[in-house]
């Protein structure tokens, strides 16, 4: 088993950092009158959760990591959230968002 230096070492940064560059892309669609609304909200989302798993990386007490930890699963139920109101409205196409639908 390896220790990780860095997290971006760590498997679920990598893809929650997947995640904001596939949330950015693919709210780049979304109609303009959303700029300041959904999409930015979605994005704060996603971003939210890579953010919150590096700085949980770091912590030394296990109650703090899983205090941060938490809310980048809080960010991550959102951002499924956003991904169904998206769909519902008609608001993309991109069928890699539904993978990220999946627990």
């Amino acid at each position: 088993m390896s220790v990780s230096k860095s997290f971006q070492d760590l498997i679920v940064w990598q893809r929650a950092h997947q995640l904001v560059l596939s949330v950015y892309k693919y709210t780049s669609t979304f109609p303009k009158e959303e700029r300041y609304c959904l999409t930015s909200q979605f994005r704060r989302a996603a971003t939210s959760i890579a953010a919150n798993i590096a700085e949980g990386f770091p912590k030394r007490t296990k109650p703090d990591k899983i205090r941060i930890l938490n809310i980048a699963q809080g960010s991550l139920e959102e951002c499924r959230n956003y991904i169904l109101l998206s769909t519902d409205l008609g608001y993309g196409a991109d069928k890699n968002m539904g993978n990220y639908l999946k627990r």
